[in-house]
């Protein structure tokens, strides 16, 4: 990913609530065009915050953010969610049209494209998300995993080539987890859209994620792709997280059993082939 544009780069020294609580503090983060990456960390480590800064949303922080490399503290709302947009953890804080077809059309018309563009780009937003033929439905008839699709559409149809999503799988059960997942693989890898997900989720990463940055109490502690990061379960114990479950079978079987795994698998497939690789042997 070296060779590829960066399209958000963030440097914070430091932000602080207005309280006074020190809420994050040397962050160094570089997402490329197309990059699928993951923000992990427990409950409060500051991963709506870090959001919330890319997104524009917070710009009294210590540190620089730039957005195509353009200083995002420079930058109108509108040269910002013309190109990156937040999807909450919770839907509900972001719908508020009575049909799915006027809360999508919102951004569009406010950003003022003609008639049959916005129509367009509704369609073409709802397609993309699996909800065509939901355009006249009420918000409030929609399921919960729903809602989250027609937030993403509202991004969507305003043109956003990067999103911010802030727990996606969050409420979901495990099949809405895996289709959440896999939508927004889709948008990744057949639109080229950028995507950074905060999570708490460990088991989904691996399958999914191109690269993650590990944050505990306002602090990067780890970044890379998942096998660089997934090492040991003590390492992530310190910052309030565990190994995806696969991996920690495995890491127990060889430290704790004694078996000749060769290495930590991350996902099932990669333990069903170290398993039958270690039987043969």
């Amino acid at each position: 990913m070296a060779d590829l544009k960066i399209r958000l780069s963030v440097q914070i020294n430091s932000f602080k609530y207005p309280d006074g609580t020190q809420a994050l503090s040397d962050i160094a983060v570089n997402i490329s065009l197309g990059e699928f990456i993951g923000i992990l960390g427990s409950n409060g480590s500051g991963k709506t915050t870090l959001l919330r800064i890319m997104d524009g949303l917070m710009k009294d922080f210590e540190g620089s953010a730039y957005l195509d490399g353009a200083d995002i503290k420079k930058l109108s709302p509108k040269e910002i969610y013309s190109k990156v947009g937040l999807v909450f953890q919770n839907p509900d804080d972001q719908l508020f049209a009575p049909t799915v077809f006027e809360d999508v059309a919102f951004g569009p018309i406010n950003m003022g494209f003609r008639e049959d563009e916005v129509i367009t780009r509704i369609n073409n937003a709802l397609k993309d998300v699996d909800m065509q033929g939901y355009a006249k439905k009420s918000i409030h008839h929609l399921s919960f995993g729903q809602k989250k699709r027609v937030c993403i559409a509202g991004l969507l149809a305003m043109g956003h080539e990067i999103l911010l999503l802030d727990e996606p799988t969050a409420g979901l059960d495990p099949m809405g987890e895996y289709k959440m997942m896999n939508l927004l693989t889709k948008l990744n890898k057949e639109k080229r859209v950028t995507v950074v997900m905060a999570t708490h989720s460990v088991d989904l990463v691996p399958l999914f994620l191109d690269r993650l940055y590990i944050l505990s109490k306002g602090r990067i502690v780890r970044s890379g792709i998942p096998e660089e990061v997934f090492t040991a379960p003590d390492e992530m114990a310190n910052v309030k997280l565990r190994l995806p479950q696969i991996a920690e079978l495995i890491y127990k079987l060889r430290h704790e059993d004694h078996v000749p795994f060769g290495k930590i698998p991350l996902t099932i497939g990669e333990a069903r082939r170290e398993i039958l690789k270690t039987l043969r042997s």
